[in-house]
């Protein structure tokens, strides 16, 4: 299958503040924005026919209504100083039309290559694709994905809460019903003792809570339907009556969805992508419910019994994208569905630093992204060895990486109130715009 996927790209965030400083007027900065940027795509999966498109994008010919479509850049900016110009006959770009394309070794690495080039440029790249007689739509379609990755998903409605996704960066706080939960050893054990862990998150500021009856730790084994929703009906039927949070359920089971949905859930946490129950996405799909599609190797009994990739983000990739296609044959829309990475889900300690460092890849996904990572065990390696109980420093660490990087929507954490802070620092600085009055808009 033909990937592509972005490898560096220029923030149009950072772009408006120059053209700003420089005090180019709004509709030359607008176009700016979609002509000047660069953007590097790895891709992979090639076939000869794409190479061959590829290895021959310099001496292709350029459609005269794409010219029309992209005045020149010099151009834009005499209109953006107030200088005059005249957009008549706009000028054919020249041996730069597309983008440079880098092959990869063809013995070792046969299929791959870096694209490198503006987005006018790869524009006009996916519509040369599409026209080719030899059948390229699906280098069409990578491309213009992954051109596409920076778009931020549609709002998703959970119960009374809006989710406007690149806001900020939202936290799901988690509710364990078990006796065996790697994080707080069975502490909340019990539907009152939940409850009140759940209304204390509530008020701490979580956006979502998600409630799990059955542990997903390394090793730990699955229960039962009944045991399962004994757990966590009680809990979900408590937190409804008190709180308007949107609850999560954290569950592979169809039985146990349906009920949890019944409940009053909003969403269906499932780490296994809804490959472990087929039943599991037309019962989510009935209910109107979203969810939440986890990527993992293995089972949690089995997934960190020496996990192995060739390519660790292209088979996160590969798996997620089988999930949502399962979700979407149902009947579940799109912009109702988040994805998962599966930090620490049949992963080594360097595949979750790897993963986390190479989130915005899954972009191309074009979906919402929830992130776990707190408490878990590589946080605790990083910090000396510390136990769960002592990896909160570690873990507000990771969450104000990803949301100043951008890389997650949602993060899921154990501790709310000190999350929300970290993540109200980075979201700021992340965003911040006032350089100065020569900043103004």
């Amino acid at each position: 299958m033909i990937r592509a996927r972005p490898v560096t790209a220029e923030h149009p965030e950072d772009l408006v503040l120059a053209f700003r400083r420089m005090g180019l007027a709004p509709d030359a900065q607008t176009v700016l924005r979609e002509t000047l940027p660069l953007v590097r795509l790895l891709l992979t999966g090639l076939g000869r026919p794409e190479e061959a498109f590829l290895r021959a994008l310099p001496a292709a010919p350029l459609a005269p209504a794409s010219d029309d479509a992209c005045p020149p850049t010099e151009a834009v900016a005499e209109q953006g100083a107030g200088l005059p110009t005249s957009r008549a006959t706009p000028r054919a770009p020249g041996p730069g039309a597309y983008p440079s394309w880098l092959p990869g070794d063809a013995q070792a690495r046969p299929g791959t290559g870096l694209l490198t080039g503006r987005a006018e440029q790869f524009q006009r790249l996916v519509t040369a694709a599409r026209a080719d007689s030899r059948g390229l739509s699906a280098l069409a379609s990578a491309v213009a994905s992954a051109l596409a990755a920076g778009t931020v998903p549609p709002a998703l409605v959970l119960g009374r809460r809006r989710f406007e996704w690149g806001a900020r960066t939202y936290v799901m706080g988690v509710v364990n019903v078990t006796p065996d939960s790697f994080s707080d050893g069975g502490r909340y054990f019990g539907a009152e003792a939940a409850i009140a862990h759940g209304l204390a998150l509530a008020e701490a500021g979580a956006d979502m809570l998600d409630v799990g009856g059955e542990s997903t730790r390394p090793g730990s084994l699955p229960v039962s339907v009944e045991a399962e929703l004994a757990r966590v009906v009680p809990v979900i039927e408590g937190l409804r009556a008190r709180t308007d949070v949107p609850i999560s359920v954290d569950t592979t089971k169809a039985a146990v969805a349906r009920e949890a949905l019944k409940a009053g859930a909003h969403l269906i946490n499932d780490v296994t992508g809804f490959s472990a129950d087929a039943a599991l996405p037309r019962v989510v799909a009935e209910a109107g419910a979203a969810c939440c599609l986890m990527h993992i190797q293995g089972t949690p009994a089995t997934m960190q019994q020496a996990p192995r990739y060739d390519d660790l983000v292209e088979d996160v990739l590969a798996f997620l994208e089988a999930a949502i296609a399962r979700a979407e044959a149902v009947g579940i829309p799109r912009q109702r569905i988040l994805l998962d990475p599966g930090i620490g889900f049949g992963k080594t300690f360097d595949h979750n630093l790897f993963l986390l460092r190479r989130l915005n890849e899954l972009r191309v996904l074009g979906l919402p992204l929830l992130v776990g990572t707190s408490r878990k065990g590589f946080l605790g390696r990083l910090a000396g060895g510390k136990p769960a109980a002592e990896r909160l420093a570690a873990t507000l660490g990771s969450v104000a990486s990803m949301a100043a990087l951008g890389g997650a929507d949602v993060v899921r954490v154990h501790d709310v109130a000190e999350a929300r802070d970290a993540l109200a620092v980075a979201d700021a600085i992340r965003r911040s715009e006032d350089g100065g009055a020569l900043y103004g808009r």
